[in-house]
């Protein structure tokens, strides 16, 4: 494997990770101007940050043990997808709230398991 390939599949998990993670919290900004108090604001933002929290916490693990990013983001694409098909919702917004969320978390996922299964030739390149 060419050390920029090697470079690259490294940093692609983490990287669009990162940004995931920092596109799920701004869904959490929607409690913002709904008339509530202070604490009740702070505790619905913090409420809609826990998702974010927990991929957040994936990926510190994950920096280290890649597997754990293959299977936490994998399981957190399955449970996203499993609620979206309980909604009674059209196929159409069901398909694309799945292909938001879930598909870019089926990304990450895959690319963890990749680098997982690629450890050793990736160490060399370090």
């Amino acid at each position: 494997m060419k050390q920029r390939t090697a470079i690259a599949l490294f940093w692609a998990p983490r990287a669009l990770a990162i940004a995931f993670i920092a596109f799920l919290s701004v869904f959490a900004l929607d409690v913002f101007g709904t008339g509530r108090g202070f604490w009740q604001t702070l505790a619905a933002f913090l409420l809609h940050l826990i998702p974010s929290f927990a991929l957040a916490a994936a990926l510190i693990l994950a920096w280290r043990w890649e597997w754990i990013g293959a299977a936490f983001f994998a399981g957190a694409a399955a449970l996203y997808t499993g609620m979206v098909l309980r909604h009674s919702l059209p196929a159409n917004v069901k398909l694309v709230w799945i292909l938001t969320i879930a598909g870019p978390a089926f990304v990450i996922a895959a690319l963890f398991l990749v680098n997982w299964l690629k450890r050793s030739e990736l160490a060399r390149h370090r």
